[in-house]
């Protein structure tokens, strides 16, 4: 007796069945498929990102000493000034003839000791010299007069005569004595005269400064950064009249979060855009890192220096610091999002071997996003998994 015959359609829904069971079959021995990447040495260059802005090198007020009126003013606002530059002078006609008087104070000073020198102290010399000619004289007549006396040839009222005659003389030569002391070279005469010339110069300084504050002139060269005085104002000490930007070394400010401390060292280079001109990158160098953290922003100060620093560099201007703190030629590295757990003590990765997800523990260095260097726990070449969601020991699949 025939066997009955299978109807064609149960054999296709055979066929079909034994066919997804094979699928089936394959998928689970394959397992999920996972997107990996090699591990690779490649050229890293890790970089911390801020935001700054421009130091003034220095910043003056100018302002008078004196109160006065304004004569001219010789700059305007961004004008670039030299040192000792003239910015502004004030009326002078007072201070210079309060000055010429002061000149002429001292030149009379100076006179007075030339007449000491040529008359005064040769007068005092020839008068002492004719005094005690006539001492000299009056006492030998005198004595003689005294010896005549005794030998009864004269009356006492003649020697009386001679004697009040010494007396004189004496009393002309002890003051003819004292004017020569006074006229000599160290003498009070001298002094005075020598006292009276430095008060006269020192009025003359005094008058040359007075007048000297009449201009106000630049400290150093530099750029004027706003002006507030016009020819004809009345201006007084401590009134801003004028501001200086002064030329010096270009500094860079910022404010760096302290998690990036670690990895920031003084000397580490740096390349700087201004927001403004964006397309304009230039180099700056890490030249001072504060001792001291801010508690409230939790942030560290920092400090850069320009070397050669653009044209358009404007105090103040608002800048990005892209500085430089790891810069390897080859270094192994995998994207940052296939590290697990990249904060604790063992960080790991899972690496794709013999068809499954594999556990490896692994040391990482430097990052420079979307990029970290693997230290060990890696060779060239690993396939690492980057696809969330994958646990260590699925079966797994590179896509």
């Amino acid at each position: 007796m025939p066997s009955p015959r299978i109807p064609r359609a149960a054999l296709l829904a055979i066929a079909v069945a034994l066919l997804a069971a094979a699928g089936a079959a394959i998928l689970y021995w394959r397992g999920t498929a996972v997107e990996v990447v090699r591990a690779e040495n490649t050229k890293l260059r890790q970089t911390v990102v801020v935001s700054g802005r421009v130091l003034t090198p220095a910043k003056v007020d100018i302002g008078a000493t004196i109160t006065g009126r304004v004569q001219t003013v010789k700059v305007d606002e961004g004008d670039r000034v030299k040192a000792d530059q003239l910015l502004i002078e004030l009326e002078r006609a007072e201070l210079a003839a309060a000055l010429a008087q002061a000149v002429a104070a001292e030149q009379a000073a100076l006179t007075r000791i030339a007449q000491w020198r040529d008359v005064g102290s040769l007068t005092a010399r020839e008068q002492l010299a004719q005094a005690e000619a006539n001492f000299r004289n009056v006492e030998r007549d005198a004595a003689r007069q005294e010896q005549l006396f005794r030998q009864g040839f004269i009356g006492e009222a003649r020697v009386d005569e001679a004697r009040r005659a010494l007396t004189v003389v004496q009393s002309q030569l002890q003051t003819a004595r004292a004017a020569a002391a006074a006229n000599a070279p160290t003498g009070v005469d001298r002094r005075l005269l020598d006292d009276q010339l430095a008060q006269a110069r020192a009025a003359r300084e005094a008058a040359a400064a007075k007048l000297a504050q009449t201009a106000l002139r630049a400290p150093a060269a530099g750029v004027v950064l706003d002006r507030n005085v016009e020819p004809g104002d009345i201006v007084q000490p401590g009134k801003r009249l004028l501001s200086l930007a002064l030329d010096g070394e270009v500094r860079l400010a910022a404010l760096i979060d302290e998690k990036n401390l670690a990895l920031l060292k003084v000397g580490q280079s740096a390349l700087v855009s201004a927001d403004a001109y964006p397309d304009q990158r230039f180099r700056a160098e890490l030249t001072y890192l504060s001792p001291g953290i801010d508690v409230q922003r939790g942030t560290v100060e920092a400090k850069l220096a320009v070397p050669e620093p653009p044209a358009f560099l404007r105090a103040d201007m608002t800048v990005s610091i892209d500085i430089a703190v790891a810069d390897k030629p080859s270094a192994l590295v995998i994207p940052a999002s296939a590290v697990r757990e990249p904060q604790s003590v063992e960080p790991w990765v899972l690496v794709l071997k013999e068809g499954r997800a594999v556990r490896q523990p692994i040391r990482t260095g430097s990052r420079a996003a979307p990029q970290v260097e693997v230290v060990s726990g890696l060779a060239a070449g690993s396939e690492v998994i980057v696809t969330p969601g994958v646990a260590p020991g699925d079966r797994v699949h590179a896509r």
